[in-house]
């Protein structure tokens, strides 16, 4: 089988509540709400802490490094993209220094929403910052938590690091595969 490249995978529209949040000051970032992408009825929930920067500055589509290190991960575990959804903590992209705090409560909100109405058979969070507000643990940290199956309310979570520090720190590369094994394994 010939590897797919790393795609841009079609975008989710938010529905109008969250089209027109304006709860926190990330709308006031200058930056769209972007729900999520992939496949919204997957079996593998993916969570970022935040939809990055999708378009250039003459708005042309482009696939971020860390959908691309999450892409290439994904697929040499053998998980095709049809099977995952991707979704975000933060529903904006931040621009600027932002109270983090509130932003995150607010809407984390909208990612339970998510969830229940996507009724995932796994969840995978991605990074520090999602595994705090997902495990609502400010000390939770994806070294100690990666490697194992969690139960978080009536969702089976797996975690592992963020692609951008994989990709900054690529002695990381092989535990962020390994944890994607871990995923692969759940729908073997």
């Amino acid at each position: 089988m010939n590897r797919p490249l790393p795609t841009i995978l079609p975008e989710d529209t938010a529905p109008a509540a969250g089209q027109s949040c304006r709860q926190c000051e990330l709308s006031d970032h200058g930056t769209r709400v972007v729900w999520g992408e992939g496949n919204p009825g997957a079996p593998l929930f993916i969570v970022l802490d935040n939809p990055g920067a999708r378009e250039n500055k003459s708005g042309t589509p482009f696939l971020c490094s860390t959908r691309e290190t999450m892409q290439k991960a994904a697929y040499e575990a053998g998980i095709e993209p049809g099977s995952f959804y991707v979704s975000y903590l933060l529903k904006c992209r931040p621009r600027r220094a932002y109270d983090k705090k509130t932003a995150r409560a607010t809407c984390i909100g909208y990612l339970w929403k998510q969830l229940k109405a996507a009724n995932p058979l796994l969840v995978m969070c991605l990074g520090d910052v999602v595994c705090q507000s997902f495990f609502e643990n400010p000390e939770a940290k994806v070294k100690q938590l990666r490697g194992k199956i969690h139960a978080v309310k009536e969702y089976h979570v797996i975690t592992s690091y963020h692609p951008l520090a994989v990709r900054r720190r690529p002695v990381l590369y092989k535990y962020f595969l390994e944890d994607w094994r871990l995923v692969a394994r759940q729908f073997m």
